[in-house]
This record gives C-alpha cells, structure tokens and sequence, in this order.
C-alpha cells in the first residue's frame, strides 16, 4: 500500500528502560497458523508451575467494553505437556483449566478461532491478523505480576509475507514493526498492548517528544497520511498539555494509533499506551481532496481518536477503583461510567475546538445534536446516568428494540452531565474554574502514579467531594438531579449566560409515526416504536414490516415513509398494514406532529455580558 514511508521528526533522548529477566517465568509465542480457516495457535510456557497444579484462565471480558463475551468459546482445542509427557487439564468452567502438579516447566497449546471483525476480539484472515491478549492469552493464576514475553512467529503463508506488526509492547527481540518477542511488565500490559500484522500504511509523529504511530489496515486510495499525522499531532499535543501543563510529559514513552479501514464501520477500543479503531475509508483524508475544508467523516474521525486518546488518562489511569485491579472472569459493576465515559465524549469533540481541527459553529451544531438524541429517548426519564453505567453489563451492552423507551446512554447524557457542571462551575466562580480543574485534580490524585507505583481507583464518594472540594461548590442537588436523577440538564437556561441560544426547531406540523425504521431485504421494518409516539398507541410494534399506508405501497427504503406521510397532517387518521411474523394486520394511525427534537445552539451575537463567550471552547 501507499503512504508507507514514516514520517519522521527529532525525538529527544528517552531514558533506557530497565533490563528484563533473562528467562521469563511465563513465555508465549503466537502465530497465524491457517489464515484461511482464521486460527491462531498459541503456546504458553510456565517455567514454574505451581506446586499443587497450575490454574489457567482466559478473561471473559475486555476492558472497555463492558460485557461478558466468553472469549473462551473460540479456543477450539488445547492440549499441554511436560518432561516430554502429555499433561490432562481438567476444564473447571467455561474460562478455565486446571493442570495437575508436575514436576519442570508446563507447556500448554490451543488454537483460537478468530473471525471478529471489530476492536475487542481477534480476526484473522488473507489481509491481516489482529488481536487483544484478552482474546488469545490465558492468565496463569498467581503469576500476573511477572514479565510476560510473547514471541510474535511470522506466518509461513504466503499471502503474509509483507506482513509487518505494530503494537505498543516493547520489543526484546524483535526490530520495531517486526515478527520477534515483544515484553510485558506483567499480564495486565500484555492483555492491554493489543497487536495489528499485515500490510498496512504507517507513519510516525513526535507529541511533545513521544513518537506516535498511526498504523492503517485497509485499502485506502490516495490516503493523505500526512494530514493526518498533522491533525492527530494538534490533538494528542493539547491533550498532553491539557494535563501537564507545565511539563508537557505524557504518561506514555510511545503510542500506537491502529486503525481498520472498512467499507462502513465506526468504533474505538482505549489502551494504556495504544488504541484499536475501526472507521469507513471514506472517512480518512484523502490527497484527491480540494482545499483545506475537512469532511464530516473525517472530523467524526479525528473525534473518535480524541475520545480513545483521552482515554489514555481518563479511565486507563485515573479508574474506578472497582477496576484497580480488574477482575477480567466476572462483571466489575460501578456507577461512574457517567465520569469515565461520558466526561470523555464532553472532552472528546472539545479537544477538537481547542486543537483547531473544527470552529465554534461546528462545535455547536455537532452539540445540539447530542442534545436532540438525548431528549429523543425516553428511557432518559427512567434511568439515571448512574445506574446506566451500573447496568451496562446488563442493559446498555445488550439492547433491544425497546432500549430507547427504556435506558439512557451514560455516554451521551454523560457529556450532557459534564457540559451542564463545567458552565455551572464557570459561572458561579466567575470564570476562575471550570470541570478543566476538577479533571486536573482527578489526574494528579489518582491517576498520575497510577503505573507501577499506585493502582489505586476512585470511590463514588471520593468522586463527589472532590467535586465539591474544587469547585467551591456544594454539588449534592446537582448529583441528585442529573447524575442520581433523571432529571434533563437545564442547558438552555446554563447556556444563557455564555452567550449561546438554545432553540428546538422541530416542526409540530410535520406528520410522524414516531418510529425508527431499517431496512430487512426489500421492506421497510421498524427498528424501534417509541413510547407514546403514534404508532404505540395505535398498537404497532418493533419488528412489524410496513406493507402500505393507505393503500399504497411502502418500500424498504425509510424516506419513502416519510414521502406517503407528507402528504397527510398532523391529527390525519391512516390505515397502515404490515406484518408480524406471517401474519398480516391493520392498524388506524392518528399521526402526530414531529417528537423529534431539532436542538438548534448558536452564538448570540445580540447578548452582552461578562461570560458572553464560550469559554470552554479556550
């Protein structure tokens, strides 16, 4: 592919890490054994076993994403031995296997199948190989705190023989982007330090004296990999100062952005010192490009990378401290995904302002549009911020068709939540604080030791007096409403003071189901039916195909419902058919006029007054 060539800038002296143990207590080597059949083979070596038989386990969960997803089920066998002699493992439960004693070292192999095209599991095919240590590395129990080396084989297939790696592990033996054995401090690195092999298109920038990489898999046409690396630089810069103002010192010595470029997809796994994307190739910059406008996909892009690279200090190093340590076999339930997740989609777009990669009225349109999702659901009167990320596992991970009726994303309202205390706590310090400080103290508290001396997390209650204590504020009624509550974020009436109107511009008029629909095969299907909306009451619901709305046809494209409807009004009666499973009904519809919010947030050129500028955006 193109664009191969790094680019390269002065990187300062960095001070040598220290030597790592000679012969490694625990030893893997992987390697892409049948990329046609997508399995990796794995062998785990454990010089010393422990002495009344060893425990192996596979993680049933990543971090990050929050939801028991059983990797074990993709080892398709596995067998061990020592001295030369099989060795039985007796299967105690779905993700974990027990060795009986034996005398030297314990050797223990097993293919994974891996054909999950995302940022959480592995894949393995003809284009490339991917994967998370949680997916293809078993924890021997008792030794995670030891160095683990992996020796990354290169495939004998010929499709592979281009094939380069990239991972944030340090390398012991191995050239940086080739096959060899890369080193871990313990399991936990190995497990976050996930690894990308094929023929991608790399480049390397500096960010106040850290190399980043920027790895890119996928056939990208014309990708300008140098505006990319400029932009990424812009925002990895600020966000390094952002949080050590005064020394500029990120907490990593190098970072590794690893993306895969597909025909449609959108999606961001965080890791200490890396992190997985997934995006549309339509969606990078590309040299073909006129000017120096950049595209919607594009700065949905770039947002995506300052929400994981954000990460790399919110929730990778300052932690819940549920998750210091993780418990990777069973759910860590906590109520401040709101903080970890939802302050990061505040940070994620405003970083965006700050880094100069988008401007004020951009910032604002893309905000209204968080806030109209938000208020579209009515699960947000329902759920708390605070027990959306306690449900995660449960709920926000697992949806269904009725999760609009019934959840609230701790993602969106949570930057809703962090928006509405950040104006909050400018306004009533006159501008002398803001949410910047309270996150600078989270930081210097409890995530800046974090690695190796710390692991530490944050307690709820520690959460809510620091708040309190930084602010100058007393935050309790703002808990309770927003965060404990379910009460919408006065944003229009917190906004007021900065200069920013707030305005719904939906049209009551404009007929409306009130539903969601997609597409299944040639028809029209409703995707969800939300509650109150006009199809409810007329007794539709998600899953029923769309046939015809007064007697004429719906196809399965969506705007042709929205063609049918325009012609009637709101309070007009139609007769809608559709089936439900194979059975074909008719439902009288009263439409009603659009519920759908158009949240409209602009500057107000009009207004005058001390805090008439969005400060937040500086």
């Amino acid at each position: 592919m193109k664009n191969k060539t790094p680019i390269k800038e002065k990187t300062p002296t960095r001070q040598a890490k220290p030597p790592r143990a000679a012969v490694p207590a625990v030893a893997y080597a992987i390697v892409a054994k049948d990329l046609a059949a997508h399995l990796f083979q794995v062998t785990l070596t454990v010089q010393q076993p422990a002495p009344d038989g060893q425990l192996l386990a596979l993680p049933a969960w990543i971090p990050g994403s929050y939801m028991i997803r059983e990797f074990s089920r993709n080892i398709v066998q596995i067998r061990a031995e020592a001295n030369g002699q099989p060795v039985a493992l007796a299967k105690l439960d779905k993700h974990s296997w027990q060795a009986p004693p034996v005398e030297g070292p314990l050797t223990v192999q097993y293919d994974v199948y891996a054909w999950d095209l995302s940022v959480r599991a592995a894949h393995l095919d003809q284009t490339h190989g991917f994967f998370n240590g949680t997916s293809v590395f078993l924890r021997v129990a008792g030794q995670e705190e030891v160095p683990h080396v992996v020796d990354i084989v290169r495939p004998a297939d010929e499709a592979a023989r281009g094939w380069r790696v990239a991972t944030a592990l340090p390398e012991l033996k191995a050239k940086r982007y080739g096959f060899g054995t890369y080193v871990a401090a313990d399991y936990d690195e190995l497990i976050d330090s996930p690894v990308e092999m094929g023929d991608f298109a790399l480049a390397t920038f500096t960010a106040h004296g850290v190399p980043h990489d920027v790895v890119i898999t996928g056939r990208v046409p014309n990708l300008d990999m140098a505006r990319l690396c400029a932009d990424l630089k812009a925002i990895c810069e600020t966000q390094i100062a952002f949080f050590e103002p005064k020394t500029r010192h990120a907490p990593m010595d190098r970072y590794v952005f690893m993306t895969l470029a597909v025909g449609d997809g959108y999606g961001g796994l965080e890791h200490r010192a890396s992190t997985a994307l997934i995006c549309a190739r339509a969606d990078l910059p590309t040299t073909a490009a006129q000017g120096k406008e950049r595209s919607e996909g594009y700065i949905k892009f770039l947002g995506l990378c300052s929400h994981e690279y954000f990460h790399t200090w919110n929730v990778k190093r300052i932690k819940p401290a549920v998750f210091a340590p993780y418990d990777l076999q069973v759910e860590n339930y906590t109520p401040l995904l709101w903080l970890f997740e939802g302050f990061t989609s505040y940070y994620d777009d405003l970083f965006l302002v700050r880094a100069g990669m988008i401007g004020e009225a951009t910032y604002f349109k893309m905000l209204g549009k968080t806030v109209g999702g938000v208020l579209r659901g009515a699960g947000r009167t329902k759920q708390s911020v605070a027990e959306s990320s306690f449900d995660a596992w449960s709920k926000y991970y697992r949806q269904d068709e009725n999760a609009p009726n019934a959840i609230v994303s701790y993602y969106a309202k949570g930057s809703l939540v962090g928006l509405g205390l950040d104006l909050a706590i400018r306004q009533k310090s006159g501008g002398k604080r803001s949410l910047d400080d309270i996150m600078l103290a989270l930081w210097q508290r409890y995530g800046r030791d974090f690695y190796p001396h710390g692991r530490r997390g944050v307690t709820p209650g520690e959460v809510e007096a620091l708040f309190d204590e930084i602010s100058g504020m007393r935050l309790k009624s703002y808990f309770d409403k927003y965060i404990r509550g379910t009460e919408d974020v006065p944003l229009a009436k917190l906004l007021a003071p900065f200069g920013v109107k707030y305005t719904d511009e939906r049209k009551p008029a404009k007929p409306s189901l009130d539903v969601n629909i997609g597409r299944d095969g040639a028809d029209a299907k409703l995707s969800a039916v939300h509650e109150g909306g006009a199809a409810h009451r007329a007794g539709m619901s998600a899953g029923d195909l769309l046939v015809a709305v007064d007697g004429l046809r719906v196809t399965g494209n969506p705007a042709n419902v929205e063609a049918l409807l325009s012609r009637y009004s709101a309070g007009d009666t139609v007769q809608v058919h559709a089936f439900r499973r194979d059975e074909l009904m008719t439902f009288t519809v009263r439409l009603q006029g659009d519920r759908v919010p158009g949240i409209v947030l602009a500057i107000d050129s009009a207004r005058k007054s001390a805090l008439a500028r969005p400060t937040m955006l500086r």
